[in-house]
Parts: C-alpha cells; structure tokens; sequence
C-alpha cells in the first residue's frame, strides 16, 4: 500500500523561499508521475505542478511558473517542491499526489504561510 507524507512547509516573509518533499513508502514511484496541489482556505484544490515517471517532463500553473520547480529522487523514493519569491497568495494547504491505474493517493497535506 502506497502512502504519501509531505514535510518542509512553514511560515515565511514574502519573497521567503521553502523546499517541500514528498516521501512515499510501500510502493515504488518509478514508474509514475507525481504532482503537487495546494488548497487555500474556502477555495477548491489547485493543481500546480506535475514530474512525468522518468523525471524528463515537468509541468506548472501559469501562477507558479518561473518560481516553483519540481523535482523527483528516484534512489529516495521523494519528490520536492522548491518554491522561491513566495507571495501571500501561495498561502495554502501543499498535498502530493501520485496517480495509478488502481486509485490516486494523496498525502495529508503540509501548512504553506506566506506572510510579514
């Protein structure tokens, strides 16, 4: 059974910068894309980026290009999230999730603030 568990997040100035990780345990992610979604308070979860199986391919919403990059360890078994020139519109609940033919799994989430 494949599980998901996000770290890094935290309180931040503007402009700050964080690194998020993804570490799955029980499954192999090599031969699957992983993404990452944020979710703000009384709004829907957002897809903001996403890695292809091989790492070769990656993906962003037009409101993270350019400052978020995605990328996956295969040895580690983890994928990360570096986000830098953080704004307090990135404020928001980070979740990974990976994609299988059987079911998605997502992890519970790790707390972005981006605030002064």
């Amino acid at each position: 059974q494949l599980q998901l568990v996000e770290s890094g997040g935290g309180l931040v100035q503007p402009g700050g910068s964080l690194r998020l990780s993804c570490a799955a345990s029980g499954l192999p992610l090599n031969g699957f894309a992983i993404g990452w979604f944020r979710q703000a308070p009384g709004k829907e979860r957002e897809g903001i980026s996403c890695i292809s199986s091989s790492g070769g391919s990656t993906n962003y919403a037009d409101s993270v290009k350019g400052r978020f990059t995605i990328t996956r360890d295969h040895a580690k078994n983890t994928a990360y999230l570096q986000m830098n020139s953080l704004k307090p519109e990135d404020t928001a609940v980070y979740y990974c999730n990976v994609g299988t033919v059987v079911r998605d799994y997502w992890g519970q989430g790790t707390q972005v603030t981006v605030s002064s």
